[in-house]
């Protein structure tokens, strides 16, 4: 009789072993024939070594397919033991990765599947357009996939923090107190496509870096994955400050929304004569989003309509 001890290398332990450890129930009856003892992320085999060695390579298939598509039913597990993986899901081309839920994070309009494309072909790509397009959403998938592919060792997301209405200064707590409300949006969309712990191991190891846009000087960023959220709240110096931090083997992407403008003059954001200045330079790509592209309720293009029809009044009436 044959020992061996299989380690489980997962960044969710509770998926791989089911609800109520459905999915090793299965394992376990598909394996009559090996005593199987589980401990975390352990798992003892006794029996004979061919027996055992069909175990193991069963238990990679399954790991392979917990961590492309972050979900595994017994549906799925009785497919992958039985050798029938020919009816499970088929990674779709325009598919980027799938959420901690199983879902398929991919382009769902054409402005989205064109900033994918440009992405691509290009180092530096601007977003552009109004909330609920998917810009910064679209951007942070792009970022995990190619950290997760080895084409860069770390990401680094960052955003003006600029006071929508409230004084930066006044709100309580420490540093991090103060700034933490203006980078939440990010941290909810990294931990809808990476696991908690490990989205807190990334953190602590600095694999991936959340920071004002402030912080960014002095840095040269190469080997990353950059992104600025936010940017039409930037002034023409931190703009620029922050495209010249772009080192070797680095990909950047700009995001934001020039009809929501929190600094003091709306003519000082840097992100209006940003567009200008780079619009026809090589290697640098503009993907101009518009209302047809929210992906949110459908009440929020109406009331993006509304507004830039009361705008477009006030305007005319000037």
């Amino acid at each position: 009789m044959t020992e061996k001890s299989i380690l489980i290398q997962t960044d969710d332990l509770q998926k791989f072993y089911g609800i109520r450890e459905e999915n090793l129930t299965e394992i376990i009856k598909f394996f009559p024939k090996l005593k199987i003892v589980a401990r975390g992320e352990i798992i003892k085999t006794f029996g004979e070594e061919d027996e055992i060695t069909t175990f193991e390579n069963k238990i990679q298939k399954i790991l392979k397919y917990l961590k492309t598509y972050n979900t595994i039913t017994t549906t799925e597990i009785k497919a992958i033991l039985g050798g029938h993986e020919e009816i499970l899901k088929i990674e779709e081309e325009d598919v980027i990765l799938y959420n901690t839920s199983g879902k398929a994070i991919k382009a769902r309009t054409k402005n989205q599947k064109k900033m994918i494309e440009e992405f691509n072909k290009n180092d530096l790509l601007f977003a552009l357009g109004p909330a609920g397009t998917g810009k910064t959403y679209i951007a942070i998938a792009l970022g995990i996939k190619a950290l997760k592919e080895m084409k860069v060792q770390k990401i680094i997301l960052s955003r003006p923090a600029v006071e929508a209405g409230e004084n930066l200064g006044f709100l309580p707590g420490d540093v991090r107190d103060k700034l933490d409300p203006y980078l939440q949006p990010l941290y909810d969309a990294l931990l809808d496509m990476i696991p908690f712990k490990k989205l807190e191991k990334y953190l602590e190891e600095k694999v991936i870096q959340i920071a004002p846009l402030a912080f960014m000087r002095g840095r040269t960023l190469s080997n990353a994955f950059v992104i600025l959220d936010e940017a039409q709240n930037s002034t023409y110096s931190q703009l620029k400050m922050f495209l010249t931090r772009m080192g070797e083997n680095s990909k950047f992407i700009v995001t934001g929304d020039l009809s929501q403008i929190d600094l003091p003059k709306k003519s000082s954001s840097g992100l209006f004569q940003t567009r200008n200045i780079l619009y026809d330079i090589k290697n640098i790509s503009f993907i101009e989003f518009n209302k047809h592209d929210i992906i949110r309720h459908h009440i929020v293009t109406q009331i993006v309509d509304a507004y830039e029809k009361s705008e477009k009044e006030f305007q005319d009436n000037k």
